[in-house]
């Protein structure tokens, strides 16, 4: 297979200028002419896998720093795959993964497709055994549907051109007002679709946001929610009927294995394109660089929740105008992701909890206000996270209301753009809090929030001393 080129100009050049080296001065130490480094870092030369190892060691940074943000998520999920014990005892070194990588990129996505797959029916398989010591098995709880389309969600990050503009087409077009937007989405259902919109007191209470009654035409949303929650959801009725063929179109080239993927990539373009309406692109991100990305600012001035408007940032992509690539993150009180996008390298993990010293866990003991996180993962790049709590009501007193809290993260290189920069010495590594992608993939060796040992590292219980945790690791 033909070796991918690698244009890594930009991530070189920036290697280069934190070490405070001149061009010339970096060629004459890698053994190249001027000419040829300057070609590299404007992107006219690929970096050969030879030159990028010899420049790894000059710039004293890891060789996975000029890999591109799809293959850093490649060789992430496959060294931890790799770590399995199914594959053995033997510890892969970063680099052989990395050269994989970059030899053969679509021959990984397909190992890890098999893997995934392995293990999901080893959990299914599992599961069922230990229903089966209680009742008949009925059915299965394959998760894989959602993992296939959070992938194809990723693999696209996050951002889906065509709906997009046609959200932006729509706004402009019925001249829509963030201010008076739910008054127009409904007026808009109401004149193009025949739809009109009612208050269900009950739908809360029974776990339904909204429900279309097509015989009726009639769009109930549930009565007890915020504003912010039914404009977007009458946005994405409006997707669901307006953009069916675009939808469908997007559904058939991801070439999903089963219905159920199919389904659940309807609900995800659907959602995309109703936030994309409520925030329509250009606008949003013109003023997003205006407030320096004050996401309290942004929920305001467009009308929409604290989440939605974190969302809405981690897919600025659009070729011509892009924003700042944002990862962005939901999770429970428990540990569960529950929604994850991302326009950068960061890695979440496959397997196992995420990381207990990540930000957006501590924001739970501070419900509401928003933590701020220089953090800094094992391939040694650094992070700006902004955390906070974000909630819905239950409708009532014994209804439980769900605890939840997002985590919005750019590299720190992007950080002095955004008001979150403010007080923080952004210089310094040693105010970086050390995270990673969960203690079953982390590298890490002496960090004492370790809850179980990494996968495929073999455990040294003979010597004479105790650590921060009851083992230590075989050094690989």
């Amino acid at each position: 297979m033909k070796e991918k080129k690698l244009l890594a100009g930009d991530r070189l050049k920036r290697a280069r200028e934190q070490l405070g080296l001149k061009q010339s001065a970096l060629a004459k130490l890698a053994g190249v002419s001027p000419s040829y480094l300057n070609q590299i870092e404007s992107d006219q030369r690929p970096l050969t896998p030879t030159l990028l190892t010899r420049l790894a060691g000059i710039l004293r940074v890891p060789e996975v720093t000029f890999l591109d943000n799809e293959d850093v998520r490649r060789a992430g999920d496959l060294r931890e795959a790799l770590r399995d014990p199914l594959f053995g005892p033997k510890a892969f070194p970063p680099e052989e993964v990395q050269a994989i990588i970059r030899a053969a990129p679509e021959f990984s996505d397909m190992f890890m497709a098999l893997y995934r797959d392995y293990t999901r029916r080893e959990e299914q398989h599992q599961e069922e055994l230990i229903r089966s010591a209680n009742q008949p098995v009925t059915g299965t709880a394959s998760r894989f549907p959602y993992d296939e389309v959070r992938d194809w969600v990723q693999a696209h990050h996050n951002y889906f051109d065509s709906l997009d503009r046609a959200a932006e087409q729509v706004f402009e077009a019925h001249q829509f007002n963030s201010a008076t937007l739910r008054d127009d989405l409904s007026r808009y259902l109401l004149d193009v679709h025949g739809i009109s919109i009612a208050s269900g007191a009950e739908l809360l209470g029974q776990g339904t946001f909204w429900r279309l009654n097509r015989e009726e035409k009639q769009l109930v949303l549930a009565e007890d929610s915020a504003v912010e929650s039914k404009i977007f959801w009458m946005a994405h009725v409006i997707g669901l009927l307006d953009q069916k063929h675009r939808i469908e179109r997007e559904v058939r080239r991801a070439r999903f294995s089963t219905d159920e993927a199919r389904g659940l990539a309807r609900i995800a373009l659907a959602n995309y394109f109703a936030g994309a309406l409520m925030m329509p692109y250009q606008r949003f991100n013109e003023y997003a660089r205006a407030v320096r990305y004050d996401l309290q600012r942004l929920q305001y001035y467009f009308a929409t929740s604290f989440e939605q408007v974190c969302h809405r940032l981690s897919t600025m992509q659009r070729a011509e105008l892009r924003g700042i690539p944002f990862y962005f993150a939901k999770t429970d009180i428990a540990g569960n992701i529950l929604k994850r996008s991302s326009a950068t390298a960061f890695q979440f993990a496959q397997f196992g909890g995420p990381c207990p010293v990540w930000n957006v866990y501590r924001a739970f003991a501070h419900p509401g206000e928003i933590l701020v996180q220089l953090a800094i993962t094992p391939d040694q790049t650094r992070y700006l996270n902004i955390a906070r709590t974000v909630g819905r009501s239950g409708g009532s007193y014994l209804s439980r209301p769900r605890s939840v809290a997002v985590v919005l993260g750019c590299e720190l290189r992007h950080a002095a753009q955004t008001v979150y920069a403010a007080g923080l010495d952004l210089n310094n590594p040693d105010a970086a809090d050390p995270i990673g992608p969960g203690c079953r993939a982390c590298e890490r060796d002496s960090c004492r929030h370790r809850s179980v040992p990494p996968i495929g590292r073999a455990l040294d219980v003979g010597t004479a001393e105790r650590g921060v945790v009851p083992y230590r690791l075989e050094t690989i």
